[in-house]
């Protein structure tokens, strides 16, 4: 870092704690809702985000010429990747955030606020009055069962308890922690006295009192999204040993892969091969820290989507896969395609069965719009591309919704959209609408914004550490351009 680099991020660290001892950390994370309205800057660069003037709706013509709107078919809300953990979990590997790309998501200064996080993305995005919210993945961090029902209760509004192992925090994070790489909200700044045992604490979330359609993740049925669960992994899971620092001799022998696509054997050696990799600690075991199967995972969230209301026709004779359609009122129809490889690593991988399926659906839908639904983009999977060109073909598809890359992103195809959005685990902590209407001529336009998580109370507090975390914040760019916010899409 040069001295002028040091001398700033010094600055930024002063002026976190001095902000935060007066009160001004939690007016500047007051703003919340629709980013028509306001945005979040930094206009002063103190690591801060304050207020901003609102983004108003630009069109974008790419694929067909502006048309006067006519009526309102569908609007839908999507919260994408709140990664919901159990950071006291013996199964996850912080210590391998050091290690630099691709590990730099193992690890969150906020992490222990997810819960809570996710709970502010519902209320405001139930704030703009959605008919129908799209999950697409990620909604656990771990592939753990309490992860996943956690997030569950957030969304249907049921209570949650987000502690795990005994009563109160037992994490990395912990202030006698002396390894100085964790943030330890108690010690080190910006400093956030009581934040670790306030997370903790039950509560009972709004919830978004509409149906919701989820699309399952790696991270849901993957050890850190990228590790199929193994006797050994659930033996650590449920375990009273954890791993806190990386043992140097052995880390000096790793050969650290330079792609993600290596990631996963790695991460089971460290994990799975005799003894744990470094300075370990004995914690409480948890029970409820089992890994789910892929049909466990499914199970449990058709079951919860069912309970918000959400009518999902599943793909027959594959009842460990989430394939299903669903309608969003009479004009739309949502079909949800998991495409989560089952052998491991991140990248997604689409079946020949699944294009099968999803060819005769698209017939199936009539003249209904078609939106696909996926957690790993489409263009980056296996068999992917495949699936865009028979979507390329086909009249009536208006977009493809994917979650997985944690940014605001939207790219035009012949004669449909492909939109991601940013994440509720790393800044800017944003949801969307999609706002579906009629054009004169028989064509749609989609009108989309983001949506950041209310940003009172312990949500606020997350998303300021967000914002200052070196290595998902600010510096990710994950708010992408202009024209990948707040825009009206139109489709021929």
């Amino acid at each position: 870092m040069s001295a002028r680099g040091l001398a700033t991020l010094l600055l930024t660290l002063i002026a976190a704690v001095l902000l935060s001892a007066c009160g001004g950390g939690e007016d500047s994370a007051s703003a919340g809702g629709s980013t028509r309205d306001a945005t979040l800057v930094d206009e002063d660069n103190d690591g801060l985000p304050e207020p901003g003037p609102g983004e108003l709706l630009l069109d974008r013509t790419e694929i067909a010429p502006a048309a006067p709107l006519q009526s309102e078919i569908a609007r839908i809300g999507i919260l994408n990747d709140p990664q919901i953990r159990d950071e006291e979990s013996p199964a996850r590997v912080p210590f391998l955030d050091r290690l630099g790309a691709p590990f730099t998501t193992t690890f969150r200064p906020h992490e222990a606020l997810s819960t809570q996080v996710f709970a502010a993305g519902v209320n405001a995005i139930a704030a703009q009055e959605p008919e129908a919210v799209l999950l697409p993945g990620d909604l656990a961090d771990n592939a753990q069962r309490n992860e996943l029902e956690w997030a569950a209760a957030v969304l249907n509004g049921e209570r949650v308890d987000p502690d795990s192992g005994d009563p109160g925090y037992d994490g990395v994070q912990r202030a006698d922690n002396p390894d100085p790489f964790y943030y330890r909200p108690g010690v080190d700044a910006p400093q956030q006295p009581g934040l670790l045992s306030d997370a903790q604490q039950p509560f009972t979330p709004r919830g978004l009192g509409v149906p919701w359609f989820p699309v399952l993740g790696n991270h849901d049925i993957l050890v850190q999204g990228e590790v199929p669960p193994t006797p050994e992994l659930e033996g650590l899971a449920t375990g009273d040993e954890a791993v806190e620092r990386l043992d140097e001799e052995r880390l000096e022998r790793l050969d650290v892969p330079p792609d993600s696509a290596l990631a996963p054997q790695l991460v089971q050696n460290l994990l799975a091969a005799g003894r744990l990799p470094g300075d370990t600690r004995t914690i409480p075991a948890d029970p409820a820290r089992t890994l789910v199967a892929p049909q466990e995972a499914t199970d449990l969230l058709r079951d919860a989507a069912a309970a918000s209301g959400a009518d999902l026709r599943a793909r027959a004779g594959a009842p460990d896969r989430l394939d299903y359609t669903a309608d969003i009122g009479p004009r739309v129809r949502l079909i949800a395609l998991d495409v989560v490889n089952r052998q491991g690593v991140s990248r997604g991988v689409v079946t020949p069965d699944q294009r099968a399926w999803l060819a005769e659906q698209l017939e199936a839908a009539g003249d209904r719009w078609v939106i696909v639904s996926t957690h790993q983009p489409l263009d980056s999977s296996v068999g992917g591309p495949e699936v865009l060109e028979l979507l390329d073909a086909h009249p009536r598809t208006l977009a493809v919704v994917n979650g997985h890359t944690h940014s605001n992103e939207i790219t035009p195809r012949d004669d449909y959209w492909v939109l991601s959005t940013a994440s509720l685990t790393d800044w800017p902590l944003q949801g969307r609408m999609l706002r579906v209407l009629e054009t004169r001529g028989g064509g749609a336009a989609i009108e989309t914004w983001v949506v950041d998580v209310e940003g009172e109370g312990l949500a606020g507090k997350a998303r300021e550490l967000a914002h200052l975390d070196a290595q998902g914040g600010r510096p990710g760019g994950d708010r992408g351009e202009r024209e990948d916010r707040n825009v009206r899409l139109f489709v021929r």
